[in-house]
């Protein structure tokens, strides 16, 4: 049956139709034998067990996608690495009507553009017997083979005895695509600067885990890193001269990203969280002494404003760009003289500034082909005066979004006490069960939910423990995220063997992936196999 082209936005919580309907039953029931992370849409098996050859193919007949960046081909190698696990593959395969020889793939879209909403959804058939075995692999986009990809992995073994590459259950038939459009991780490198190797391998985990939003928390009052052609002396604020990213890196980075499918979200976090912009600008802070928020009196605080977000356009090419906007402490602009001369010349009160600041910033975002982000503190303060392309992001408490949707806004659920992983006594049990459209029943407003977004803030990670800080707990939330409501487990008890195993895998694919058992990035307890850790 032909892959139904599924359109982003609304179409998050469209499960396929009738087939899913109709399989959902069977896929509850198949879990145990099931050990995909996240779990499809739809999946159905049988009991046969295809070896892959070693010359495993990659076939693109029929296919729309031409290919001309290599996503795809690259996909495909990489896939077959993991699969491999940097093993020799000695063993011979004989035969045909045993043998998978390779997958077969056709992508109905020409267009390799990674946007907000591009269509994730595949379909995943492998059959059990034939005179030349390939799977199947039918897609939207480039990005919803890349998933199929991913999912294919998880389904082969290495034989040690044997040392050839096993594929058990033949024949797999697979429907699936995401249930929210955005799926996000946020790392921080302000407070501890982060290598370029180690973002990328946080990226490659979110792959394997289908997360598509990498939010790059770039900046804050601790350090600013990375380089500015507009205002060169911004990283003057870093840590160092070695703890700094070019443009050429930071590009780099959205390159990298956008080769597995991940959009890069950006953020400068005004008008607070901004000490480290007047290390290179001293002017600034509202005074020497009282440096935050940036001062709203000057003109030179949204010229650098402008100058940042026109640079990011030709770095950052993802829709959004987020401007922070929280804990904002306006003290400094009553007690700074000048600042307090400019607010009753405009007959501003500090409240009406913060909001003078955020919307006129919004209005910056937007000359710069961008819809803004902000943090929940700008809704809460003045949301009917917030730009009605604002996205809401809700990190406070369980209760902002059904507000922000009912409002008629857009939301990103981030709810701290359950999904952020710096704070280490949360635990994967809390971050599969946070349910992003609690308390909101109206399809029209479980719609502005666009997802969700686990949070990695950097005060106590940096190189050494970033991985296993943010590993497993949020794979427990991708599967929230991506999984359909009915499909997701009650009790969390009855996925913990699975996700056992993805977090070994995980491990194996040289990511720190935490033990299961262990608060946060906790090590283990004691002997014993991985899956019993």
């Amino acid at each position: 049956m032909p892959l139904r082209e599924v359109t982003g936005g609304g179409g998050r919580r469209v499960f396929l139709g009738f087939v899913v309907v109709y399989l959902l039953a069977f896929v509850v029931k198949v879990d145990g034998d099931v050990h995909l992370w996240p779990m499809p849409a739809s999946v159905s098996r049988g009991s046969r067990t295809l070896y892959l050859s070693n010359d495993l193919a990659l076939k693109t007949h029929g296919s729309k996608f031409s290919d001309g960046s290599g996503i795809l081909k690259d996909g495909f190698e990489r896939m077959v690495e993991l699969v491999r696990e940097s093993r020799s593959v000695e063993g011979q395969v004989h035969g045909s009507d045993n043998v998978l020889a390779g997958l077969h793939v056709v992508v109905s879209s020409s267009n390799d553009s990674l946007y907000y909403g591009v269509d994730e959804s595949y379909k995943l058939s492998i059959p059990a017997t034939g005179n030349s075995i390939y799977g199947y692999i039918e897609a939207s986009t480039v990005y919803g083979a890349l998933h199929a990809f991913e999912t294919f992995s998880q389904l082969c073994d290495f034989n040690l005895m044997t040392r050839t590459i096993e594929l058990h259950g033949a024949p797999w038939n697979i429907i699936d695509q995401p249930r929210f459009s955005y799926r996000g991780l946020l790392i921080d490198t302000s407070r501890h600067y982060q290598p370029l190797s180690t973002i990328k391998k946080v990226i490659d985990a979110m792959a394997y885990s289908k997360l598509n939003v990498l939010h790059w928390h770039i900046v804050d009052r601790e350090s600013f890193p990375i380089e500015i052609p507009s205002y060169p002396k911004l990283w003057n604020g870093a840590y160092s001269y070695s703890e700094r990213y070019t443009v050429a890196d930071a590009k780099e980075i959205v390159q990298y990203a956008e080769k597995r499918g991940i959009n890069v979200l950006a953020e400068i976090d005004v008008p607070g969280h901004a000490i480290s912009w007047g290390i290179g600008y001293p002017s600034l802070w509202p005074s020497a002494n009282c440096q935050e928020p940036l001062d709203v009196s000057n003109e030179l605080a949204f010229k650098v404003i402008d100058g940042i977000l026109s640079d990011f356009s030709k770095i950052f090419k993802f829709k959004f760009v987020h401007l922070g906007g929280d804990e904002v402490n306006t003290s400094c602009w009553a007690t700074s003289s000048h600042v307090n001369k400019w607010l009753d010349n405009h007959r501003m009160n500090e409240s009406d500034a913060y909001k003078y600041f955020v919307l006129r910033t919004q209005s910056i975002a937007e000359k710069h082909g961008y819809e803004p982000i902000n943090w929940e503190e700008t809704f809460n303060n003045f949301g009917n005066k917030l730009n009605p392309k604002t996205v809401v992001h809700n990190w406070l408490g369980g209760g902002v979004a059904p507000a922000v949707a009912a409002a008629g806004l857009r939301c990103i659920v981030s709810n701290q006490d359950k999904w952020y992983l710096d704070h280490l006594d949360t635990t994967w049990q809390d971050f599969y069960m946070n349910e992003p459209l609690k308390n909101i029943s109206k399809p029209e407003q479980q719609r502005l939910i666009l997802g969700g977004e686990v949070c990695m803030w950097g005060e106590t990670v940096d190189a050494s423990d970033i991985e296993q800080t943010i590993w497993p707990r949020a794979a427990a939330a991708a599967e929230r995220l991506w999984t359909p409501f009915e499909m997701l487990a009650e009790d969390p008890k009855q996925v913990t063997t699975r996700l056992a195993r993805f977090r070994c895998l995980l491990d194996r694919r040289g990511v720190a992936a935490a033990p299961l058992a262990a608060p946060g990035r906790g090590v283990p307890l004691g002997k014993g196999a991985c899956l019993r850790q």
